[in-house]
């Protein structure tokens, strides 16, 4: 199962994300939520880090599918929107495919 957490303030704005393991749904290179789950996360990362000004942390694990982003500050207007939209694909995952393969928590930091 991938677990992932959106990090936020008491404001609601976020702080960052965390992700967790690999889904299960089909074998290693055939799964397709793992690999809607990464496109939406890695396509995320990538756009604050080329679109936005925004500071942040980033570490992975390819091996375990850990991938932990935290914001130097609450992120601003257009990594607010990315993030909105992350949230907004991984979701869609989980109402499509279920809690089974994919779990979305929200935590107040």
């Amino acid at each position: 199962m991938i677990l992932i957490t959106i990090f936020r303030n008491q404001n609601g704005q976020y702080k960052g994300f965390d992700c967790l393991g690999h889904a299960g749904y089909a074998d290693a290179g055939e799964d397709i939520i793992c690999a809607g789950v990464s496109a939406l996360v890695i396509n995320t990362i990538n756009s604050i880090d080329c679109y936005t000004d925004e500071k942040f942390s980033f570490d992975s694990d390819e091996e375990t599918g850990k991938i932990i982003v935290k914001f130097k500050k609450p992120a601003g207007h257009d990594a607010d929107l990315f993030m909105k939209s992350l949230v907004l694909g991984l979701q869609g995952i989980q109402k499509n495919y279920g809690d089974e393969y994919i779990t979305l928590n929200f935590k107040e930091v």
